[in-house]
């Protein structure tokens, strides 16, 4: 793995794992890059803003990321790079790329060259941040799969879980994206109804259990023992990606947050300074009874195996 080790941050979206990856980024000889699942289409081609607040075509570091990986952003091909991110990383695509006995098969070797990209993507950040450990939060399983078949039990895969009620208000919330540019395409964050944000955290959080079976070394974090124990978890989490030394000290006013680079995400990403750990349990007020009854209903054979 070129001297880095990779920890990717799994599960469904809206489960507290901006606030994790922040605190990770913030350890000594790590770097988090945010969801770089999205850096082809909203950092290349809409030129959104980097989490250090510039625009993606100005900020320096990934300027020099892509130097190194390709020579300049410049030299990509574009269109090609998502054509073949739309061949191979979508849910649809799961079964196969969990499939221990399609290692032969074309989304295989699709995935193999995808994932290349990656591979020079993360070298060249280790090289740039002097990092020993890159932090890719892209939550989707369908990456998280094709790495998988790159590196193995190599990949350290963090997997976030959160009540999938609170999860599904959350997706039915309307967020503006401060990031987006005049060309982008999503000026809000996505919105999902509560019967797809329940079948979607099935189908990522099932596959997340899938690849810790395959072998991928898996640490599984619940939300809420997160925010009700921040230093002792993250301790726990900090452990796992291959921290040695000091615990992160989380105070009473948090942790004071450096400037970032991370690509997409959750808005805090632009918050600097201190960042403490707040629980937000609104769900439980504001999500509509029948909507809490169709996810409670949908999510169940799930549920039990994560303690909600």
């Amino acid at each position: 793995m070129d001297g880095y080790r990779l920890v990717f941050v799994g599960g469904m979206g809206r489960s507290g794992s901006t606030l994790i990856e922040r605190f990770l980024g913030e350890l000594p000889g790590f770097c988090s890059v945010g969801e770089v699942v999205h850096l082809w289409r909203r950092g290349l081609l809409e030129n959104e803003r980097c989490g250090c607040g510039l625009a993606f075509a100005d900020c320096g570091f990934w300027v020099e990321v892509g130097k190194r990986a390709f020579g300049g952003w410049e030299r990509l091909d574009l269109p090609r790079v998502l054509r073949l991110k739309n061949s191979v990383d979508r849910t649809r695509f799961l079964p196969l790329l969990l499939n221990e006995v399609a290692d032969e098969s074309a989304v295989a070797a699709r995935g193999m060259r995808y994932t290349d990209l990656y591979h020079r993507l993360y070298s060249a950040v280790s090289e740039v941040a002097g990092a020993r450990v890159i932090v890719d939060a892209s939550k989707h399983a369908s990456l998280a799969a094709c790495l998988r078949r790159r590196y193995g039990s190599r990949m350290r895969l963090l997997h976030v879980v959160r009540d999938p009620r609170a999860v599904a208000h959350s997706w039915g919330k309307r967020v503006a994206r401060p990031e987006a540019s005049l060309a982008s395409s999503e000026p809000e964050m996505a919105r999902y109804s509560a019967g797809r944000s329940a079948v979607q955290w099935m189908t990522q959080n099932s596959a997340m259990d899938a690849l810790a079976r395959l072998g991928v070394p898996t640490l599984r974090v619940r939300y809420e023992d997160f925010v009700a124990d921040p230093a002792s978890e993250f301790e726990r989490i900090a452990e796992f990606a291959g921290h040695v030394g000091p615990p992160l000290a989380l105070g009473e006013q948090g942790v004071t947050m450096s400037v970032g680079h991370a690509i997409s995400g959750n808005p805090m990403r632009f918050q600097g300074g201190p960042v403490g750990v707040r629980a937000d349990h609104r769900w439980r007020e504001e999500l509509a009874p029948w909507r809490r009854r169709l996810v409670t209903a949908a999510t169940a054979p799930l549920r039990g195996r994560y303690g909600y």
